[in-house]
């Protein structure tokens, strides 16, 4: 469902505008400047309204957050959680997953954190799945070796495919469950995660590691499989 164009947006992005980051560009390398004393950095792709953002961010002060999200009249709802709790430790991005190796450089990135992405199910679409080999290697490219990816999902397609696809590009899975709450509530929810929590949708979650790995070379005389296109 599209969100609603909020009309009073730009006055509320303003009185949000110190938790802001204009231009991330101009922070590559350079993001532990905004918390010199931050434990670790973690970006959020795709924050959304900022429930998961706020609490997590809540409840580690001294770790440092860089929230992205690509739809400014979500993303301000989530602004606004964190200014009103007086949260230091979280700013936010207003761009694309595709767009971290600009942001961020090599290594500079602790954690990532993916939460109940668009599962893009056409076949034809799968290429822009946050779980796909083409971002996993962009992420290869920010996360510190042995750096995490944190990934949640109601999706049960989209998790079967991640859980087969992040091994395959250098992140050792562990922590995989298909029912995260299944014995009561684990951890802090995006706001999505409560209503599908609360009709009973179980929740997958896993984490993977990046280890050491060297892309496999293509060979020269072979070309690249067609893909099958679905509807």
């Amino acid at each position: 469902m599209r969100m609603r164009k909020k009309k009073n947006l730009v006055p509320r992005m303003e009185r949000c505008a110190a938790q802001l980051i204009r231009d991330p560009y101009e922070h590559r390398g350079h993001w532990r400047d905004l918390m010199p004393q931050a434990r670790e950095l973690r970006v959020e792709l795709g924050c959304g309204k900022g429930r998961f953002t706020h609490g997590t961010a809540a409840a580690e002060p001294d770790v440092l957050f860089i929230a992205i999200e690509m739809v400014p009249d979500a993303m301000v709802v989530a602004m606004e959680r964190c200014v009103n709790d007086g949260l230091t430790n979280v700013f936010f991005v207003d761009a694309n997953a595709d767009q971290l190796p600009q942001f961020f450089a090599p290594g500079e990135v602790d954690r990532i954190y993916v939460n109940f992405c668009d599962p893009w199910p056409s076949k034809r679409h799968a290429k822009r799945r946050l779980t796909h080999g083409n971002f996993l290697k962009l992420y290869r490219q920010v996360l510190k070796m042995g750096g995490q990816i944190h990934f949640k999902t109601d999706n049960q397609p989209l998790f079967e495919f991640s859980v087969e696809e992040l091994p395959q590009f250098g992140f050792e899975l562990s922590e995989v469950t298909r029912n995260l709450h299944e014995n009561g509530p684990v951890g802090v929810m995006t706001d999505y995660e409560v209503k599908f929590h609360e009709l009973g949708q179980p929740i997958n979650r896993c984490v993977g590691t990046m280890v050491d790995w060297e892309e496999p070379e293509v060979p020269e005389d072979v070309e690249p499989a067609e893909e099958t296109v679905e509807e």
